[in-house]
């Protein structure tokens, strides 16, 4: 999987080495071609929230109190604002996965920025 991608390499005495030039262009380009791979994505979190209403005698005001729910929102992020949406119970699979593909579309960013670094620091260190 492309989100296992490790930077550095441990030799059999458990030593860190560094990885070649080669190494880091080919875990990049790894890194490109899962990131196109990625489907749909959005941020965000999904959670059940169950409410009470205000007509009296209905059963989310007995003893104990069955609040009507669950209803799915999905919370999340965006341009400096945060958002809430309600998700009807035949798109919650989709969010599901939408919400997991942006975990990896961070997660392999991440990755990436780390390789670049590291190829950025292997080109400009100079040869032993």
């Amino acid at each position: 999987m492309v989100s296992d991608i490790n930077i550095r390499q441990y030799d059999t005495q458990a030593r860190m080495t560094m990885p070649t030039e080669a190494q880091l262009t080919d875990t990049i380009q790894r890194i490109k071609a899962a990131l196109l791979a990625l489907g749909d994505l959005r941020p965000g979190a999904l959670s059940e929230q169950y409410n009470t209403c205000r007509t009296p005698g209905c059963r989310c005001k007995a003893d104990p109190p069955q609040r009507h729910g669950p209803y799915h929102q999905l919370s999340y992020s965006h341009r400096g604002r945060s958002r809430t949406e309600n998700i009807r119970p035949e798109h919650i699979d989709a969010v599901n996965s939408q919400i997991a593909n942006h975990r990896k579309l961070r997660d392999l960013i991440d990755q990436w920025i780390d390789a670049a670094i590291e190829l950025d620091h292997l080109r400009r260190t100079p040869p032993r």
